[in-house]
Order: C-alpha cells, then structure tokens, then sequence
C-alpha cells in the first residue's frame, strides 16, 4: 500500500512540473515573441476596443494585424508579467487538452488576462470559454481568430458574454500616416460632407492625396505591405486561395470541383463593370442552383472577399438576390484581374469600404448609393455632374482625380479619413 502512495505522489509531483514547465514555456515564448515583433505603426483600434471587458473577441479576415494589435496591446499594459500570458493554439509546444483546466490553473497561480490566438483552431472552443467566462469570473479572456466563418458559426455559446470587435483593413489615412510616419486626423462623414473643400485644402498641405491613393489602391489595404509592396499582390492571392481552398471548403464541405467553381465566380466579379448580376444566368454558367448560388455568395460576403449590396429597403438575407456584387477592396482587383479591371468597379469598391465600417450603406434608386437611409452619393470621375442627382435632397458627386472639391462634389479619397 504505501508503495501505491508513493507511486501516486510521485505522479502527481510529475504532472504538476510537467504544467509549470509547460507554462514556463509559455512566458518565454511570449517575451520572445514581443521581442522578435515589429512595431513600425500603431492603430487607433487599440484605444477603441474596452480591455477591461470579461470575454472580448477580435475577429478580421486573415493578414489584417490581430496579432500584432494583440501583441502591442501586451507591450503597453502595466500588469506584471505573471498577470497576463499570450498563446497561439498554432503552437504544436503547447499541449492542452481542455482550455478551462488551462485557464483554471493560470488563475490559480495568479493570472489575469489571458490572451488566445488562432482560437478557431481548438475543438469546441466556444463551449470552453462560456465555461471560463461562467466558472472563472475573476479571469479576463481576449481571443481571436482569422477564420471569421468558423468564428461567427460556433459563436451561439457566447451570446450575451462576449463583446466581438470586428477589425477592418487599414484606411486610406492609416496607410498614409505609415507611409509618410506622419499623424492625421480622423474626420466623421458629417464633418467631410459639411467641410469637405476647408478639410482637403488642409491635407494637401502634407502629402500628395492622389499619387498615395494609386499606391492604397493596388496595396494598402492589408499592414504586410510594409513586407514588401512588390509581393504584396502574390501574398494576397495566397491568402484568398487559403480562404477558398480551406476555411470555405471545410465550412461547406467541399470538393475540389466546389472550390473551382466559387474561384471562377470571383474572377466573373472582378473582371466585370458594377457587377449587378443576372442570378438565373450565373448560376447556368456554374452549373448551379439558385439556393446554392446566393449561398456561396453570402459565404463570401462573410469572409470579406466580396461586399454583397442591396436596394434600399430589401430584406437582407441569405436567399436575398443582391442588387450589386463588389469586391470588399481594391487590392483584390488588382490582384486577381490587372488586366482587365473597370475605373468604375474600384472607385465603387473604395467608398465601400471605407464607409461601410461606420455606416450603412445601400443601394439608391435615384443614383449609386444610399448611406444611413437618407443621404446619396453619386460616384464618378472629376467631370460628373449634378445632372442625374439635381433634385434629390442631400446628394453628392464623390469624384476620383480630384485633389480638392466644391459645394456638393467631394474627393473620393477624403472618404479614406473616416477611421
């Protein structure tokens, strides 16, 4: 009997060095990561997410700089360093079988925050949070994934715990102030629509607006940029062959054939004008049903591939038929079809995305786009006129080549300062 003691004790001796040493492991992965980061910008985003929150999610499509925004978060929070740990389940030197028993131990040893990336890659991990957010109320969880498909279907569990923050591509601001390490405000689209021709006087006192916004739009979108801006494109092709060829095919459980098929309707997208697209039509062209077509459509709405807009007052759904298919950004444009890309289709896809951060944005029956259900935008190059939108009540021409604006004709690029 006393050797089975023994024997018991020693074992639970083993396991308890085997978790510290795991945890060790841990911290110095953790220092040596913030060490070997980077930090050439800081975004505003930081300031705007509430830290002190319970559960707070970080979801963004792959490459926009979770990471790094979590890492700088570390650098500047004054906890000491046994309070707060950061992992990456894609780290194969951390074996863990539960989260909960993980969190529990790091609470009971004096931790605080913990920090959790690449969480969509854990079996059930919705249902391990809600159990360390339910069990562990004194812990302070921040995690984060890259597949927001995965992200968004398994997030039920937390209902009503987590606060989600959805991170977007960098602004056309935000590229210029890496670009030109320079600070510039952030300007809120009442102050552009009111002060539009006073604000750019001001800007184009700094920089070039219209040499920079050419740049943003072939690769600005994404922070790997500063990488290389020479492979950014290549970089971007991989990451949406990543998307199309991993997270949608597991999402749908799909062949090779499916994934051909969802490639094609891309390129259909980004080599057309506006694309308005004809449902019947397109499904027969990829030997598709109606359902199945509007399906695969909402999908890459949902992975901000493309952006998926409606006629003001239509139901949003996924069996609604959009009245215009973008892509979410330029680069994309540039990336999957230089050859054959429309003025009209990136001048589209920047307002876009630029607004639809903070503001909705539709389809308007009297010009291009309703924005927050009253005010109309009509987008085009710098010799657009007010005809088509003379008698609509607060309307405006948003113009490319065009540094400086008058009365209701706005620079397209000032729309970039709006975050």
């Amino acid at each position: 009997m006393q050797n089975v003691y023994c024997n018991k004790q020693n074992l639970i001796i083993f396991v308890y060095q085997i978790k510290q040493f795991v945890m060790e492991r841990l911290y110095v992965f953790q220092e040596q990561l913030i060490r070997a980061t980077t930090f050439l910008f800081r975004r505003d985003f930081i300031d705007k997410i509430e830290w002190d929150e319970r559960l707070i999610g970080l979801i963004g499509a792959r490459g926009v700089g979770k990471t790094t925004l979590i890492l700088q978060h570390l650098t500047e929070n004054t906890e000491s360093k046994e309070e707060t740990l950061y992992i990456t389940i894609d780290n194969l030197a951390m074996p863990i079988e539960s989260l909960f028993t993980f969190a529990e131990g790091f609470y009971k040893s004096g931790g605080k925050r913990l920090y959790i990336d690449e969480i969509h890659k854990f079996p059930n991990w919705a249902i391990e949070l809600k159990n360390i957010y339910d069990l562990i109320p004194g812990l302070k969880v921040v995690f984060s994934g890259s597949s927001i498909l995965k992200i968004l279907d398994d997030k039920t569990d937390l209902s009503r715990r987590a606060v989600i923050y959805s991170i977007p591509g960098l602004s056309f601001r935000e590229f210029l102030q890496i670009k030109l390490s320079i600070e510039l405000p952030v300007y809120n689209l009442e102050e552009i629509l009111n002060n539009h021709e006073t604000i750019a006087s001001s800007l184009v006192r700094s920089f070039q607006p219209l040499a920079l916004y050419n740049q943003y739009m072939k690769f600005g979108h994404y922070p790997y940029f500063l990488q290389s801006e020479s492979t950014y494109g290549i970089k971007l092709n991989s990451t949406i062959n990543y998307v199309l060829e991993n997270e949608i095919s597991t999402f749908l459980r799909a062949d090779l054939r499916t994934i051909q098929k969802l490639k094609r309707l891309l390129y259909i997208i980004a080599a057309s004008v506006p694309f308005q697209p004809n449902i019947s039509k397109l499904a027969h062209a990829l030997e598709l049903n109606r359902t199945t077509l509007l399906s695969y459509l909402s999908l890459l709405d949902t992975a901000e591939i493309i952006h998926s807009l409606f006629n003001s007052g239509s139901f949003y759904g996924k069996l609604s038929k959009p009245g215009k298919i973008l892509l979410l950004h330029p680069n994309l444009a540039f990336c999957m079809n230089p050859q054959n890309m429309n003025q009209g289709s990136l001048r589209e896809a920047f307002i876009v995305n630029q607004l639809k951060y903070n503001h909705k944005v539709e389809l308007s029956n009297a010009a291009d786009f309703l924005i927050d259900e009253k005010i109309t935008f009509e987008i085009g190059g710098k010799g657009k006129t007010r005809r088509q939108i003379k008698n609509v009540p607060e309307s405006y021409i948003i113009a490319d080549d065009l540094e400086t604006g008058s009365k209701n004709k706005i620079p397209l690029w000032l729309f970039g300062f709006l975050y």
